[in-house]
C-alpha cells in the first residue's frame, strides 16, 4: 500500500454535513474544507461537479496544503490551489490510475470521469504527451503484467488474460500476438529456453544431439579397428 494510502487511513470521513455538501456540489463550503478520492489521488472543492466519489472512498482535508502533503494531486476541473494543473501532470495521475486499477473494466470514458476532464481532450492530450491513446498505455501495461505471468508463474493462458484485465482468451491471445510476436503459449516456452540456456543446463535437444554425436565416434572407431586402422587417443 502506497505511503498515500496510509497517510489518506488516518484521515477523517465526511461527515453527514460534509458528505451533502460534496454531493450537492456546495459552493457556499468552498474554502472550509476539501475532500481527496484515495482510489484516484485526487482532491477537490466541495463545489466540484465531477463524478460523485463513493464516501467510503473520501477523505477530508481542512486545507490543501494538508492534502499535497497527504500526496494527492489537485483536480484539473476545480483547481482547489487557485492553479491551473499543469497537463504533464494531469496526464501522469491517469497512466498512475492506469498502472494500479489495469485489471478493472477501464475505458476512455471512465478515465476522463475519474481524472476530471472530457473524453476527446484526454484523448489528445495524452498522446501528445505519451506518445499513444490512453487505451494504448493501458493495453501496453496489461500485456507487460502478462509476460510477467507468463515467465514467472504457472498459471494457465486464461487466467493471466483475467488477471490482466482481459478476459476474453481469444482477444488476449490475439492482442498478445500483435504486441509481442509471439502467442502467450510460445512467449513462455522461449523464456523458459532462455532461462535454461544462461543456467547453463542442457536442454533435452542438446542431450539428444550429443549422445548421437558420442555414438556415431564410437561406432566409427570400432570400425577403424575392425579393418586394422589404428586408432589414436589425443
Amino acid at each position: 500500500m502506497s505511503e498515500r494510502f496510509w497517510k489518506a487511513a488516518k484521515l477523517d470521513s465526511p461527515s453527514a454535513d460534509k458528505w451533502q455538501a460534496i454531493i450537492s456540489n456546495d459552493s457556499s463550503y468552498d474554502g472550509i474544507f476539501f475532500y481527496g478520492v484515495k482510489t484516484t489521488g485526487i482532491f477537490c472543492r466541495p463545489s466540484c461537479k465531477s463524478k460523485e466519489p463513493r464516501r467510503e472512498n473520501t477523505c477530508i482535508f481542512q486545507d490543501a496544503e494538508q492534502a499535497l502533503q497527504a500526496q494527492f494531486r489537485p483536480c484539473k476541473r476545480c483547481k482547489p490551489t487557485g492553479k491551473r494543473l499543469p497537463e504533464d501532470d494531469w496526464i501522469e495521475q491517469i497512466a498512475h490510475y492506469a498502472d494500479n486499477h489495469y485489471k478493472q473494466p477501464l475505458t476512455l470514458r471512465t478515465f476522463s470521469e475519474i481524472c476530471h476532464g472530457s473524453p476527446y481532450h484526454l484523448q489528445r492530450t495524452f498522446k501528445r504527451i505519451k506518445g499513444m491513446t490512453p487505451l494504448e498505455y493501458l493495453q501496453h501495461i496489461r500485456i507487460e503484467n502478462a509476460k510477467n505471468l507468463l515467465g514467472n508463474s504457472q498459471l494457465s493462458v486464461s487466467d493471466i488474460g483475467s488477471k490482466v484485465g482481459i478476459p476474453n482468451t481469444s482477444y488476449f491471445i490475439t492482442l498478445f500476438k500483435k504486441k509481442t510476436g509471439y502467442t502467450p503459449a510460445g512467449y513462455r516456452q522461449s523464456q523458459s529456453l532462455s532461462r535454461t540456456v544462461e543456467s547453463g543446463v542442457p536442454s533435452a535437444k542438446t542431450n539428444a544431439t550429443h549422445h548421437f554425436k558420442s555414438s556415431r565416434k564410437q561406432s566409427e572407431e570400432r570400425s577403424d579397428h575392425e579393418i586394422g586402422i589404428p586408432v589414436y587417443n589425443a
